[in-house]
């Protein structure tokens, strides 16, 4: 099956990123049709894809935007998808807080907690009470999550932290004021409530990472590296289209899901449909009256991907390199170009097969390389990196990078409650346990639409007459037939893996062709079966679900994750146990780390690394890259031989 390019037809390609333009239309259409008032605030703008099938089949479809607007005054907020091609809004639908959630965080909001919590007698009361002067106090407003508190049932709220700043160049995740939280508001911008129930030391050891007084003298030896190809890069860009060595795809990025990839092919031979990092939450475990509700879904609460840093060449980026902006909205739906959102560049990786016979005395060596996709985004006390890496031979990698600053908070010693639940980083100081869980939307296609998936691990046959000595094992292979079966679990210990595979195309062999996905089999959510958390974020739980394909169906946690009650996106999916066995398909994978902070996480987190990979496996006849040429730069002896690593 080959994908059809439909921008001959419409002018503009329907899954191109965004532009300035269109964002500014979207606003125009909305203001005419009176929709944009004074306290009106975009919370959420990103493409509106068209259907998969209208994309496939080459038909021209508009350019839509789905916007979801907030009212600052009352807490009211709708759902609106406008058609810029016909310039008319298409659809708005009022959005029930109480039942479906609210609307994500926005920076309007953020920026107002210091002002309300000042004006608050209470929360200053407290910090007075610590011989803290409230002006020095950084708040940190944090997703509130859901409870068993009445008075905040469709209501509109966030929780804040105080951390204490000596001075405005230190980084006050070094000294929070622990044992206080407070609870606020939004819509009225009040604070409802302050639990004051522990005095803690405030830890005093400065966490100035950037601070040369604090870092001391720099090493020396390390010489420059350099990254050049003087015939320049081997892949092309055409708008948002990438082509590298057999690879065909399109990226975007909105601001909920970041870098997304499309109609992702080799060698005419389509893969995926579509790929995105859908969610991620980052449940923590410490159960103390002011910390038991802190989680937080950065996709869904916060839009994270609003946030992404303009890549600097030398610094996030080393080697020949293609940028690419990517525009998103501000709260006001003016149009933000983020420069240098995405960084495009290949990069070697090491060996890609090698062989010296000892018969026919031949000696041949082929290098890998790959070709690297990547945006990195902060959001509060973390960075998070997101790499998507296609090889030479096939193989497709995500790979998450996590630094920053974990968060803290006080530890005031061995046996004291609360700090088996953390980490000791400094003096004084904790960070406690958490996870960092991610989803990825895997909407896949090979070699066309219908599609299945058969878990495979390896079973050691027991001894018998066909196993005398006890060292026979093999592949178990067992299909995946509908949407309740396919919920399942890594088993590190068993090999376990998922293949995609089609039933309607065979190799030379045969057998269906297929991509295995391998994950890292790393804990999936350990909280309670009975807590909030896991109810909101029930697509943690497994470390795998396939569903049939729904084009409506986009976010794990549903649409609206904030202050959501639990049980939307793959739980209420699922409960319709549809077939999944040679069907257009979605799988859902999730992957990340348990972070156990440690000292040397302090005061600035070396990256940390999850992700999953894709490898085929009978997608192809035999190995794609035997046509991969021999090396013939100056370091390789002969064009044959080189280093080894």
């Amino acid at each position: 099956m080959t994908l059809i390019d439909v921008t001959q037809h419409t002018g503009t390609h329907p899954l191109a990123m965004t532009t300035e333009a269109e964002v500014d239309a979207v606003r125009e259409v909305l203001t005419e049709a009176g929709q944009l008032g004074e306290h009106t605030r975009w919370a959420f703008f990103a493409p509106e894809e068209p259907a998969k099938s209208d994309v496939l089949a080459g038909a021209a479809t508009d350019r839509r935007f789905r916007a979801v607007l907030l009212e600052l005054d009352t807490g009211r907020s709708r759902d609106v998808v406008v058609s810029v091609t016909h310039r008319r809004v298409d659809s708005v639908h009022e959005i029930d807080p109480a039942r479906s959630g609210q609307p994500p965080i926005i920076d309007t909001e953020f920026e107002m907690i210091e002002a309300i919590l000042l004006e608050n007698e209470e929360w200053c009361a407290a910090l007075r009470r610590r011989d803290i002067d409230p002006a020095a106090v950084r708040a940190v407003p944090l997703s509130a999550g859901v409870y068993d508190f009445p008075e905040e049932v469709g209501q509109r709220v966030v929780r804040a932290f105080a951390f204490l700043q000596d001075h405005p160049a230190d980084h006050p995740w070094a000294h929070p004021v622990d044992g206080l939280v407070c609870y606020v508001n939004l819509t009225t911008r009040t604070v409802n409530k302050v639990i004051d129930d522990r005095v803690f030391p405030v830890p005093t050891e400065a966490g100035n990472f950037d601070d040369p007084a604090q870092v001391g003298p720099q090493r020396t030896g390390l010489k420059p590296i350099e990254i050049t190809q003087p015939e320049g890069p081997s892949f092309t860009v055409e708008d948002n289209r990438i082509r590298w060595q057999n690879w065909d795809l399109r990226i975007g990025f909105n601001e909920r899901e970041g870098l997304t990839l499309h109609q992702l092919s080799y060698d005419d031979r389509p893969i995926m449909y579509r790929a995105s990092i859908a969610e991620m939450v980052v449940p923590y475990a410490e159960p103390t009256p002011v910390r038991f509700w802190q989680n937080y879904f950065d996709c869904g609460e916060y839009m994270f991907a609003r946030y992404a840093n303009s890549l600097e060449l030398g610094c996030d980026c080393l080697g020949e390199i293609h940028y690419l902006d990517a525009v998103i909205a501000d709260d006001l739906g003016t149009p933000k170009t983020i420069r240098n959102a995405i960084c495009l560049h290949e990069e070697d990786y090491g060996i890609l097969w090698k062989h010296s016979d000892m018969f026919t005395g031949s000696a041949e060596t082929r290098r890998q390389r790959r070709m690297v996709i990547s945006y990195f985004t902060p959001i509060g006390n973390y960075d998070y990196g997101f790499y998507w890496y296609l090889y030479l031979d096939g193989t497709i990698q995500f790979e998450a990078k996590a630094t920053g600053i974990v968060f803290t908070s006080a530890y005031p010693g061995y046996g004291e409650d609360g700090t088996k639940y953390s980490s000791e980083v400094a003096p004084g100081l904790g960070a406690p346990y958490h996870q960092h869980l991610f989803s990825a939307r895997l909407d896949m296609m090979l070699d066309g639409p219908r599609n299945a998936v058969d878990e495979v691990e390896a079973v050691a046959d027991p001894v018998g007459p066909n196993n005398p000595y006890g060292h026979a094992f093999r592949q178990q292979r067992t299909r995946l037939t509908s949407e309740s079966h396919a919920q399942r679990m890594a088993d590190t210990g068993r090999g376990r893996a998922w293949h995609i595979i089609n039933p309607d195309v065979t190799n030379r062999l045969g057998n269906p062709v297929g991509y295995v996905l391998n994950p890292e089999g790393r804990p999936a959510m350990l909280a309670d079966e009975s807590s909030s958390i896991r109810a909101r974020a029930t697509f943690a739980t497994k470390h795998l679900w396939v569903t049939r394909y729904d084009e409506a169906q986009r976010y794990p946690a549903g649409d609206f994750v904030n202050q959501n009650p639990g049980g939307d996106g793959l739980p209420a999916w699922t409960a319709q146990d549809r077939p999944v066995d040679g069907e257009d398909i979605v799988l859902w994978h999730t992957f990340g780390t348990t972070h156990f902070p440690r000292p040397e996480d302090w005061p600035v987190m070396p990256v940390d690394y999850t992700g999953f990979t894709l490898k085929p496996v009978g997608f192809f006849d035999r190995n794609p890259a035997l046509d991969v040429p021999a090396s013939t730069n100056g370091h390789c002896a002969n064009g044959h031989q080189g280093h080894d690593s």
